[in-house]
């Protein structure tokens, strides 16, 4: 039968990289579809014009199978839909909305969707908007996460439960390992991010990069619950976040204290005290910067080796 992430998105290796605000532009994208996973461009921190730039650069620097990821909360959600169908884009992951919105519109236009969730209720609820795939998202991811704090490890077998479409991975996920720990529990394939962020392609500034890096156990905390949860590496900014929580601060305070492009400052800018540095809890686990298909290479390396010593079991 062989399996189905591979057979719905015609790539080699059942791995996706996350379509990441501020990280995964058209260079990151391109690099893992041709190291045989699915590139993802995300489109959260682009304009439409912006994103179209990135689609047509990708196009000619990948032959392969690539998508787009695009959270529905963010403005120009419409033009930004059309620039996807006029540009051919074949594969769109949504993201922080209800996947009813859209997921009809784009397939009736013969494009594959894929919709993002962290708990088995809005699972279930993609399902029955008629996606093709779903990715299940544990506590440990970084950026936007669920407030349920469901880790993947819980998470995965009870989504797998409850639905019938192939099933995606995603949160704490760097290793070969992970990766099939994660099919071990039910999933189809996985999704990575935060091992991306510390890509040569990422476009994520070099110092947030090295600060990824650097990161220890217990150097990232979920936050922000009132407005979006959001996990980030600690530094004056969440240090701002907590001072303001022990004055038992108004959402209204919060909001002001985040204000605009606070994720582009760190990420983007690579501002590391005012910043938003959104990344896993795995960041403590990733000690180097590595060009794409080296750490594909060396996911798939140490899946298969895993998969052995399982099997010596």
């Amino acid at each position: 039968m062989g399996n189905k992430i591979k057979k719905l998105f015609k790539i080699e290796y059942p791995i996706v990289q996350a379509g990441m605000v501020w990280n995964s532009g058209w260079r990151l994208a391109s690099a893992a579809s041709n190291s045989g996973i699915l590139g993802l461009i995300g489109a959260g921190s682009m304009y439409p014009e912006v994103l179209r730039e990135h689609i047509q650069k990708c196009k000619k620097a990948t032959s392969k199978p690539f998508g787009v990821n695009v959270p529905m909360l963010y403005p120009d959600i419409e033009k930004i839909m059309d620039v996807i169908v006029e540009e051919g884009v074949k594969i769109v992951f949504t993201s922080a909305g209800n996947p009813k919105t859209w997921t009809r519109w784009l397939q009736d236009k013969g494009i594959t969707v894929v919709h993002v969730v962290s708990s088995v209720k809005f699972a279930v609820k993609a399902q029955e908007a008629g996606v093709d795939a779903i990715v299940a998202e544990g506590f440990e991811a970084g950026g936007h996460n669920g407030r349920n704090e469901t880790t993947t490890l819980t998470l995965i077998p009870m989504v797998k439960e409850k639905i019938r479409v192939p099933l995606i991975a995603a949160g704490g996920i760097a290793t070969g390992r992970a990766m099939l720990a994660c099919m071990v529990l039910g999933a189809n394939g996985v999704q990575i991010g935060s091992r991306f962020v510390a890509s040569e392609e990422s476009s994520a500034h070099e110092a947030f990069k090295k600060a990824v890096v650097g990161a220890k156990e217990g150097d990232t905390e979920l936050t922000l619950k009132e407005l979006a949860p959001v996990r980030l590496l600690k530094n004056k900014f969440y240090n701002n976040i907590q001072d303001l929580y022990k004055r038992c601060a108004s959402v209204d305070e919060l909001k002001e204290l985040l204000g605009r492009a606070r994720a582009k400052k760190g990420m983007f800018e690579g501002d590391l005290d005012e910043g938003e540095l959104e990344i896993g809890q795995i960041a403590g686990l990733i000690h180097y910067i590595k060009p794409v298909q080296i750490i594909v290479e060396e996911i798939i390396a140490e899946f298969e080796e895993a998969k052995s010593r399982v099997g010596d079991m």
